[in-house]
């Protein structure tokens, strides 16, 4: 039985379970597979990426305290968050993955990390 490779057609010389005729094919197939099908989950992941960078670059000690000046200058955006977490004083806490944010008064945001 000839096998083909499925990227570019080629013949598969060697392994019986081999699946492509070289890395470069296997690469360009997988990368295919697994590109977002649209811009918008691709845009919508950058951005949840983005905020996350900023998140923890303002908060290494895990609980912080900053300003939403601080957090626009580099670029966060507050439209974009992964869950919300209410507690039972009704509180809540914005999180981008583990990262999260509390708004407070005065334009302050308590920075805080789930464990």
């Amino acid at each position: 039985m000839i096998k083909t490779c499925p990227e570019c057609g080629d013949k598969i010389v060697g392994r019986i379970d081999k699946k492509f005729c070289s890395d470069g094919c296997r690469n360009a197939y997988n990368n295919k597979v697994n590109k977002d099908g649209k811009n918008l989950i691709r845009n919508i992941n950058n951005r949840l990426r983005k905020n996350w960078r900023i998140l923890e670059s303002l908060n290494p000690e895990q609980k912080t305290k900053t300003t939403k000046t601080k957090l626009e200058a580099k670029g966060f955006d507050f439209n974009y968050f992964t869950s919300t977490y209410t507690t039972k004083a009704g509180t809540i806490y914005y999180f981008v993955y583990d990262q999260g944010y509390l708004p407070l008064e005065n334009d302050f945001y308590a920075l805080v990390k789930r464990q």
